[in-house]
């Protein structure tokens, strides 16, 4: 196995996903082609994730029927992972959201790093409006201390 493949998350990732993060989520659609939503991360241990998928939502079928998933982490400073592991919702509603999305677990299978020297890579993340800026990135925040504080 390379080095560049572990277990769980490693302490550089650790540190991003444990205040929340933007994440690419990758699921496999009944047709056998991936399915990729954008969403909220938040790591709560090395072995756990927790992520949003909207209701409605073909991310969201997926998710129910295969019980398992990637994440495209993409970070400042040349910060690239593809986490899979299996899945299962552990909220139905994220409340802070303004919009249905349920709140789900991962448990981290393997970590790929994918990173590639002398590159660097720009964060992702969500850019709001200006007259919807600071009531979103507000509405983030909530998002990220609800996955970080709920109990399942």
């Amino acid at each position: 196995m390379s080095r560049r493949i572990a277990a769980q998350l490693p302490d550089s990732l650790l540190n991003v996903l444990r205040t929340g993060s933007t994440a690419l989520l990758v699921t496999l659609g009944e047709d056998g082609f991936p399915n990729t939503a954008f969403t909220w991360v938040l790591a709560v241990t090395a072995t756990t994730i927790r992520f949003g998928a909207d209701h409605g939502s073909a991310t969201l079928s997926n998710l129910e029927r295969e019980g398992r998933a990637s994440l495209q982490i993409i970070g400042e400073g040349n910060l690239i992972f593809l986490i899979k592991g299996t899945t299962r919702q552990i909220k139905p509603q994220i409340e802070a959201a303004p919009f249905k999305i349920a709140m789900l677990a991962m448990e981290v299978a393997m970590v790929k790093d994918q990173s590639w020297p002398g590159v660097n890579i720009h964060h992702l993340r969500y850019e709001w409006s200006p007259e919807q800026r600071q009531e979103m990135l507000a509405m983030e925040r909530a998002v990220y201390a609800e996955m970080r504080e709920w109990q399942v």
